[in-house]
C-alpha cells in the first residue's frame, strides 16, 4: 500500500471526530422533536459527546504507549460503532432518550482514540519532512471535516430519518478498520512510567505553552464559528445554503494554509518558528481590527485572514509536540494535547453564547486571547535554545 492510502486512512480519524458534533447541528431540531426534548437540551446532546471524549483522551494515550496505537484505535472504533448503533436504535423505540444519551457517550469515548492517536501514529511511523507533511495533512482533513460535516448532516436530514444518519459513523469506522489492517502493522510499546513524569519536568517550558496555544486557537475557532452562525442568521437573515456557504471562506483559508505549511515545514526548526510567528500575527491583528470594523464584509474578511493564520501555526505546534518526545511517551503527551484542543472546541461555543450580545466586548475578549498566544510565543522564542530539542527530523 502506498503512503497515499495510509494518509487517507489516518486522515479519516479526525474527520470521524469532527462529524461527532458538527454533523448533528442541522438535525438537532428533529432529534429534539422525536425525543420530546426542549431546545435547552441541544447543548447537552453535543456535550454528551465532547465531555466523555475530553476526559478519556489522556487515558487512551497512556494505554496506547503500553499496548500500541493500532490496537487502541481499533478498540476505540468498535466502541464508536456500538454507540452509533444505540443512537440508531433509540430512534426506533419510541424515542428512548436514555438509550440515545448512552449511545452519544459511547461515541465520545470512541472518539478519544481518533485524532490524538492519529497524531501519535504519524510521529511513530514517519520521520523528517514526511512527518511534517503528514501532520500538516491531518489539519487539512480536520478542516475538510469541518466544512463537510454540516453539509452531510443537512443532506441526511432531507433524505432519511434523523437516527439513520448515525449509520455514517459505523460506515466510516469499517473503512478505517479495513485500512488499518492493510496498511499498519501492530507495534508493541514498553513505556517507562518514570519517563512520563520526567518528560513533564524537563519539557514543560515547551509543552505547556504549546498546549495552551493550540487550545486557545481551537477555542477561538469554534467560538467565532458559533457566533458567525448566530450573527448572520439573526442580524442579516441569511439561512440555508447561503449560510453554509459563508463558512467555506474562513475554513477554506485554514485548510489551504495548513496544507501549504505542512508541505514546506520539512526538518527546519527555525522555519517552523517563523511560520508560527507569521500565523500568530495573521490571527491576532485582524481580530484586533474587528473591535472597530464589524460589518459583515469586514467580519468575513478578518476572520478568513485570522483562520488562515491559525492554519499556518497548528501544523507547527503538532510537529513540535509530536517530535519533542520519544515513541514510548508520545501517546500520553500527544493525547493530553488532544484533550486540551478538544476542551477548547467544547468551551468555545459556550463562552461565545454568553458574550455575543455585546459585540465590542466580545471582540475585545477575543483579541485579548490572541494576545495571550503571542505572549506565550515570546516566552518560547526567548528560551527555546538549550531548553529543549524538538525532534522534528
Amino acid at each position: 500500500m502506498t503512503n497515499k492510502v495510509l494518509q487517507l486512512v489516518i486522515g479519516l480519524l479526525p474527520i470521524l471526530m469532527v462529524l461527532g458534533n458538527s454533523m448533528l447541528i442541522p438535525i438537532l431540531p428533529s432529534i429534539e422533536a422525536d425525543l420530546h426534548l426542549n431546545s435547552s437540551w441541544s447543548g447537552f446532546i453535543l456535550s454528551s459527546f465532547t465531555i466523555p471524549a475530553t476526559l478519556v483522551i489522556p487515558f487512551v494515550g497512556m494505554l496506547s504507549d503500553r499496548y500500541g496505537r493500532k490496537r487502541l484505535i481499533i478498540v476505540s472504533l468498535w466502541i464508536m460503532i456500538l454507540g452509533s448503533v444505540l443512537c440508531v436504535v433509540s430512534g426506533e423505540v419510541n424515542g428512548n432518550v436514555r438509550l440515545f444519551m448512552i449511545g452519544r457517550g459511547l461515541q465520545g469515548v470512541g472518539a478519544a482514540g481518533t485524532t490524538p492517536l492519529a497524531m501519535a501514529l504519524i510521529g511513530d511511523i514517519f520521520q523528517g519532512q514526511e512527518r511534517s507533511r503528514m501532520l500538516g495533512s491531518l489539519e487539512v482533513f480536520n478542516g475538510i471535516g469541518k466544512v463537510v460535516a454540516p453539509i452531510t448532516g443537512a443532506t441526511l436530514a432531507i433524505l432519511v430519518h434523523w437516527n439513520h444518519s448515525f449509520w455514517v459513523f459505523p460506515l466510516l469506522c469499517v473503512v478505517i478498520l479495513i485500512g488499518l489492517r492493510e496498511t499498519i502493522e501492530t507495534r508493541h510499546h514498553n513505556p517507562n512510567k518514570k519517563a512520563h513524569y520526567s518528560i513533564f519536568i524537563t519539557k514543560w517550558r515547551l509543552l505547556f505553552p504549546l498546549y495552551t496555544m493550540g487550545g486557545i486557537g481551537l477555542f477561538l475557532l469554534f467560538g467565532i464559528l458559533f457566533f458567525l452562525s448566530y450573527h448572520i442568521e439573526n442580524t442579516f437573515h441569511i439561512d440555508g445554503f447561503f449560510k453554509g456557504f459563508t463558512f467555506i471562506f474562513p475554513l477554506g483559508a485554514m485548510t489551504i494554509s495548513s496544507y501549504w505549511c505542512g508541505g514546506r515545514l520539512k526538518t527546519d526548526e527555525e522555519l517552523g518558528w517563523t511560520y508560527m510567528k507569521c500565523g500568530l500575527l495573521m490571527m491576532s491583528v485582524p481580530l484586533g481590527f474587528l473591535i472597530f470594523f464589524s460589518s459583515l464584509g469586514f467580519l468575513m474578511f478578518f476572520i478568513t485572514v485570522s483562520f488562515g493564520g491559525l492554519g499556518l501555526m497548528l501544523p507547527v505546534i503538532n510537529a513540535f509536540i509530536t517530535g519533542s518526545v520519544s515513541e514510548h511517551e508520545r501517546g500520553l503527551i500527544v493525547s493530553i494535547y488532544g484533550a486540551v484542543r478538544f476542551g477548547g472546541v467544547a468551551l468555545g461555543p459556550i463562552a461565545y453564547s454568553l458574550w455575543k450580545d455585546n459585540m465590542v466586548e466580545m471582540y475585545s475578549i477575543t483579541f485579548a486571547f490572541s494576545l495571550i498566544n503571542l505572549l506565550l510565543f515570546m516566552f518560547l522564542a526567548k528560551r527555546r535554545k538549550g531548553v529543549y530539542s524538538p525532534e522534528i527530523q
